[in-house]
Order: structure tokens, then C-alpha cells, then sequence
């Protein structure tokens, strides 16, 4: 037995957490690499050793710092196409190893830089890992987990990001205080702790099985099928052949795609007629531009002035900065909690609310401070619990839900790639809200909060009038939702109402236990010609 089939001697209940595991660690990498560079930029011999500042840390080319920090998110959009394209076409665990490959190497030459160019290249290439990571991971999780569960399975596996933000500020946090904060171990170990999730993804993600849904659209069936019967040992048999055979029955109008034709989709221009592939891709990437523009950077970004103007040390300042991220894993742990349970939408409508009704008391406390100077001090602590409820309000819906639906509304053929648009989504909201964010402070100050405040209350009926229900779905009935050329919920959810149910709709339907058993281990010839015959 090789090293790649060693999963056939875990119980099923082992290779449930194993998959667990390896996507907690991998989305781990995705969220210390977001927080680490906070830390790195606040390192005197960093500052000194890329040529953004003086040696006392003062930064006084903020361009160039912006540069390098922010050229990792091109890396990331490269990385989340190139890596779900693999991923579509090799596999699920293939394309996992390939983003560790990049993710190891990236943080390593971080780690070892010597000038500026070393770190832009480096920073290039640990975003191609990012990317591909925080683009599989999400996928296999979703195709790998039940439909009552999917939700709640990956609000746990996110944790995982909010963990390693935390981490890298924690680490951040005790490392400055190696000699007064100038000692190039402050910044050269923060960007070398990175590789370790790395390496060990790198060394024993090949142990995982590959998703059903990946092995069915390539018509490794009856290797699907071992695949399902060991993930969900604690359902009916019953219940395991009808996920099975819906699957398969998908599975049949599968087709590999090209990264031009994936291009197309964008322009509505997708070969497949009817899937409105294009519709999902933009739905993808505005949900994850607004959840950027929900204020989830600037709230967090911004903390340190309210937390100066408080009177607070820089020591406290960074103490609190590590415990508003810390918060962002309970708000996590309440999401995998709910988004099962309320659905997606009303998590997403409901965390909007409660953004909406913090920015508004934040921003309403750091006026008052403005106009009232010498009572800054009281207002300071209240602006503080503000910031914390508005992490925890955020990783309880936002959070976990944007990057939940882009991996769950695309074929199995195409959902690493299409799950690319979610994630090029994030890099370009994280990206404009970064850029802006300190422009905006300057010059309207305390009204940003207000401005923030107004966008999530534009994004309720946004959300309300275009975003579908998939909850409690499974990911082959969910193609339903997008056969017609409406855009619009509620005639999303009249046509899931009559086409919903995918054995009936192609014509395969009161099949009994034996019957079905037989029909599920017919096999699909590699283009996909032969259909599946009814069985009644």
C-alpha cells in the first residue's frame, strides 16, 4: 500500500479529523501570513534592512512599504486561479500540495531576504501559495462535508485564521522585546515561522483522499464512492447511495476547462448554456468586495488611534491589537453555530445590522472625543468595546459566510477555479480598503465610521434581492438555483422548487436498495458521453 493510500487504513471517523486537521493548518498559513507583516513593519533593522525608513523604525517611504506588503495580493489572485485550475483538472490534494510547494519556498526566501527586489519577489511568491490554499481548502471542506453540516464545518476550519493572525501579533508582541525591538530575530523569525504549517502540508496532504465530487468528474467512481461511504459513516446507507448517485448523475456533464474559456465567464460568455456561470462568478466577487467594505480593515487598522488617543502605551496598544483578533475565534466558533441553522442570507443581512449599529455608536464616541478633548480618556474605552463587538459581529456572519458561497454555487468541474473569484474578490477588497483607508481618516476622520455604516446597510437588500439560499442544500441541487436568467432570489428559489431534486430531473427516481447499488457502480467513459439510464 503507498503513501498516498494510506488513508484506507484510518477509520472513517480518522479520516473525517484528518482532513480537519490539514484544513485548519493550511488556512492557519493563510491568516499568520495576513497579520505577520503588521509586526515585520513595526521591526527598526526590517525597516532599515529594505530601505523604507530610518533605523530608529520611523518608515519614511510609506509607497514603497505599501508595495511590498500589497504586491502579495497580486500573487494571491495568480495563485487562487493557477491552483484551482490544477485543482479542477488534478485533484483537490494535488492542488493543495502545489500551493504548499510555493507557500514553504515564499515564506523561506522571505525569511532570508537582503535587499528590497528579494522581498518583492518573495512576497510575489508566498502569495501564489496563499492563494491556492485559501482557494482549495475552502473547496474540499465544502465538497467533503454533508449538507446539513457544510456551513458550520468550514466556520470551524476558520478559526484556523483567525488563530494565525492572532499568533503572529502574539508573536509579534513578545519578539519586541529582544533588545528594546532591535534585533533582526524580531522580523526574520516572524517571517520564517511560517514555513513550519507549510512544511508540514507539503510532507502529509498526500495522505488525504481526494474529494468524490473531483474523482466523479473525472469518472473514478467507484474510487468516489470508497471516498463517501468512509466521510459519511454516520449516515444511512441509504442516504450515502442517493448523495452517490446524484453526483454521478452531475458528474456525467462534466468537461475540463481552459483558462481562456474560464476568462469568458466574466463577460457571460461561458460555453455552458442555461448555468449562468457568469452570474456566480460576479455574485463571488462582490460578496467578498463587501465584505472588505463591511469596515472589517479599517475598524481593526484604525485601532491604534483611538487606543493613543486614550493615553494607552504602545505596549498596551499591541497587547489590545493581539486581543481583537483573539475575539475574531469566538465570533468563529458562534458561526459554525448558526450559519447552518439561520441560512446564509439572514446570517449576512443580520451581521449588517449589527456592523451597522457598532460603526454608527463608534463613530458617534471618537466625535465626541474630537470635540471634547479632555474627556477623550472616558470616551476611549467605550470606542474600544466597540472594536471588539465589531470583530466578533464580523467573524460571527461575514467571515466565514463570504467565503463560504463562492465554493459552493459552481459545478464540481469548475469550483477551485470558480471559487477563485471569491478569493480575487478578497484581495481586491482587502487591497482598496488598505489604500484608502488611511486617506480616508485623514480627511473625514471620525465620519468614516459613518460612511462604513451606511455600506452595510446598502448591502442588506443587495444580499436580500441577489444572493441565493444554499443551506441545507446539497451542492449538486444547488445547480438548480441558477437555471434561470433571472437574477433575482425569489424566482431562484421558484425554479429550486420545481428542478430541485437531481435524481427526478434526470429521470432517476423510487429506486430501492439493490437497484441502486447496481446502478451507482455503472462507470462514465472519460468524455462524458454515455448518459445514466433511468432505474425504477
Amino acid at each position: 500500500m503507498g503513501y498516498t493510500t494510506l488513508w484506507r487504513q484510518l477509520s472513517p471517523r480518522q479520516i473525517n479529523i484528518a482532513i480537519q486537521t490539514f484544513s485548519l493548518i493550511s488556512i492557519f498559513f493563510e491568516g499568520y501570513d495576513q497579520g505577520v507583516m503588521g509586526g515585520v513593519n513595526a521591526s527598526p533593522m526590517y525597516v532599515t534592512a529594505v530601505g523604507i525608513g530610518q533605523p530608529d523604525g520611523t518608515v519614511t517611504d510609506t509607497t514603497h512599504q505599501g508595495g511590498l506588503v500589497s504586491i502579495y495580493y497580486l500573487g494571491c489572485i495568480f495563485g487562487c486561479f493557477a491552483g484551482g485550475w490544477l485543482a479542477d483538472r488534478i485533484g483537490r490534494i494535488n492542488g493543495l500540495l502545489f500551493g504548499s510547494v510555493f507557500a514553504l519556498v515564499g515564506g523561506a526566501l522571505q525569511a532570508s531576504i537582503q535587499s528590497s527586489g528579494f522581498m518583492l519577489v518573495a512576497r510575489v511568491v508566498t502569495g501564489i501559495g496563499t492563494g491556492a490554499l485559501t482557494g482549495i481548502t475552502p473547496v474540499l471542506v465544502s465538497e467533503t462535508s454533508s449538507a446539513k453540516h457544510r456551513g458550520g464545518y468550514l466556520g470551524y476550519i476558520f478559526i484556523a485564521n483567525y488563530l494565525g493572525i492572532s499568533v503572529a501579533y502574539w508573536l509579534s508582541f513578545g519578539l519586541s522585546f529582544i533588545n528594546s525591538g532591535y534585533s533582526n530575530l524580531r522580523w526574520r523569525f516572524l517571517l520564517a515561522f511560517q514555513c513550519i504549517p507549510a512544511l508540514i502540508l507539503a510532507v502529509c496532504v498526500k495522505v488525504l483522499p481526494d474529494s468524490p465530487r473531483y474523482l466523479a468528474s473525472v469518472g473514478r467512481n467507484d474510487e468516489a464512492r470508497d471516498v463517501l461511504n468512509c466521510i459519511r459513516h454516520t449516515s444511512s446507507q441509504n442516504d450515502i447511495d442517493r448523495e452517490y448517485l446524484e453526483i454521478v448523475a452531475t458528474a456525467r456533464d462534466s468537461e475540463p476547462s481552459s483558462p481562456i474559456q474560464f476568462a469568458m465567464i466574466l463577460c457571460g460568455k461561458g460555453s455552458r448554456s442555461g448555468t449562468n456561470l457568469g452570474r456566480r462568478a460576479w455574485l463571488s466577487l462582490f460578496l467578498q468586495i463587501m465584505a472588505s467594505w463591511t469596515g472589517i480593515t479599517a475598524v481593526t487598522a484604525y485601532s491604534p488611534v483611538l487606543l493613543g488617543q486614550a493615553g494607552y502605551s504602545e505596549t498596551k496598544q499591541n497587547g489590545l491589537a493581539g486581543g481583537l483578533n483573539t475575539i475574531g475565534i469566538i465570533g468563529t466558533i458562534i458561526s459554525a453555530q448558526i450559519v447552518d441553522r439561520l441560512g446564509r442570507r439572514k446570517c449576512l443581512m443580520l451581521g449588517s445590522v449589527m456592523l451597522f449599529t457598532v460603526e454608527i455608536i463608534a463613530g458617534s464616541l471618537y466625535e465626541g472625543s474630537l470635540h471634547h478633548p479632555d474627556k477623550a480618556t472616558q470616551y476611549a474605552p467605550g470606542a474600544v468595546a466597540m472594536l471588539f463587538l465589531f470583530n466578533l459581529g464580523y467573524a460571527a456572519t461575514w467571515g466565514t459566510v463570504a467565503f463560504l458561497i463562492p465554493t459552493e454555487i459552481f459545478p464540481s468541474d469548475l469550483r477551485a477555479q470558480g471559487n477563485g473569484f471569491g478569493i480575487t474578490g478578497w484581495a481586491i477588497g482587502v487591497g482598496t480598503t488598505t489604500l484608502v483607508n488611511p486617506i480616508m481618516f485623514d480627511s473625514i476622520r471620525s465620519r468614516s465610521y459613518f460612511l462604513l455604516a451606511g455600506l452595510n446597510i446598502l448591502w442588506v437588500p443587495i444580499v436580500y434581492l441577489f444572493y441565493p439560499e444554499t443551506s441545507n442544500r446539497s451542492l449538486e441541487s444547488i445547480e438548480a438555483l441558477f437555471s434561470t436568467p433571472s437574477p433575482f432570489y425569489w424566482d431562484m428559489e421558484r425554479v429550486y422548487c420545481l428542478h430541485g431534486d437531481v435524481l427526478t430531473k434526470r429521470g432517476i427516481a423510487n429506486i430501492d436498495d439493490e437497484k441502486i447499488n447496481k446502478h451507482a457502480r455503472c462507470q462514465r467513459p472519460p468524455h462524458g458521453d454515455q448518459k445514466i439510464t433511468s432505474v425504477r
